[in-house]
């Protein structure tokens, strides 16, 4: 199986002044602002970092979803927050870190069996196998 997936971003008038836009191929995301004011100063909009989170997040819950399913739960509800660090280094801007959070309820199922399958979400979702940072993850479970 393979898919491809796309999205577009525009900048115009350049620099710190710069104001550009971002979509979805899907449609999802149509022409949202984005900035160094989206991006450091709180403005309105949003940002790379905060797409790479959304997507971090999205991804590794669906596999964490896919991996409880496999382990024959059929109920849950999982949810998770990735927040993304960017950091100016001496090589420039990077992108550090990206810390998972995640809560799960799943009737029948212990902490131990979250915390593992969690944790093979986390190494192998496509998203955390694209990123090149340190990824953390914090686990909280309901039984």
């Amino acid at each position: 199986m393979k898919t491809t997936n796309s999205g577009s971003a525009t900048y115009e008038d350049l620099g710190k002044d710069g104001k550009g836009h971002v979509s979805t191929g899907s449609g999802a995301l149509s022409d949202q602002p984005y900035g160094f004011n989206t991006r450091f100063e709180d403005a309105a909009g949003t940002n790379p970092e905060e797409l790479v989170a959304a997507a971090h997040a999205s991804c590794f819950t669906m596999a964490l979803s896919f991996k409880l399913a496999e382990a024959g739960f059929t109920d849950g509800k999982v949810e998770t927050e990735a927040v993304v660090t960017l950091e100016k280094l001496d090589g420039g801007f990077t992108v550090t870190r990206s810390a998972l959070s995640t809560r799960g309820s799943v009737p029948g199922m212990d902490q131990a069996k979250f915390e593992e399958l969690a944790a093979d979400a986390k190494a192998n979702c496509p998203i955390s196998r694209l990123l090149n940072c340190e990824i953390t993850l914090e686990t909280a479970f309901e039984g």
